[in-house]
């Protein structure tokens, strides 16, 4: 990733679930604080609802993905945990990288 870095620990994760501020559509939940410097970190989260793990990683590496090539249109100074829901096992590429963009124009958090 080329402006962000990860969250990785559970202090972080848990840092942006207490700000309390996330929208929703059908396929990912985000929340959404400010971290303080001038990069986003994002995190990504999928329950084993979702699926076995060879399920969990694709849903991942489709959100991670959706974001690298979006990433220059996001605000920077932001921790983003996303939260991929159940209906996202079935989800095409397309569809998760419009629910990416739908709840980040819901944040605010887009520049166009």
């Amino acid at each position: 990733m080329r402006f962000s870095e990860s969250l990785k620990s559970n202090r972080d994760f848990k840092n942006v679930y207490n700000h309390r501020k996330s929208y929703a559509n059908r396929y990912l939940v985000m929340y959404v604080s400010e971290n303080g410097s001038d990069k986003n970190r994002l995190g990504i989260s999928v329950s084993k609802k979702v699926g076995n793990s060879v399920v969990r990683h694709r849903v991942s590496r489709l959100i991670r993905e959706s974001y690298r090539l979006h990433e220059d249109l996001f605000r920077s100074g932001y921790d983003l945990v996303v939260v991929a829901r159940v209906n996202a096992k079935d989800a095409k590429y397309a569809e998760i990288e419009s629910a990416l963009l739908h709840v980040s124009r819901l944040h605010k958090n887009i520049l166009v």
